[in-house]
């Protein structure tokens, strides 16, 4: 973490990509009161397919049918 006031951040503007690579987090100052923290984004995380949930699921021995009337009777 590194603390920036306003005019030094000004000044770096062009090279602030690469600080924040380095630093991972900058806090930028005003009058020494925190202001903003920048941080790198992190990549979302891919969803799964359907394809590749339905695959992780076993398959099962009941039909839907005899579950939906296991459900009806158990109610």
């Amino acid at each position: 973490m590194r603390e920036l006031n306003i005019r030094e951040m000004r000044n770096i503007l062009g090279k602030l990509d690469t600080l924040v690579e380095e630093q991972q987090e900058l806090i930028i100052t005003r009058n020494k009161q925190p202001i903003a923290r920048v941080l790198p984004i992190t990549p979302a995380k891919k969803r799964p397919s359907h394809e590749g949930l339905r695959a992780l699921q076993q398959l099962s021995t009941i039909s839907s049918a005899e579950l939906i009337r296991q459900d009806r009777d158990e109610r």
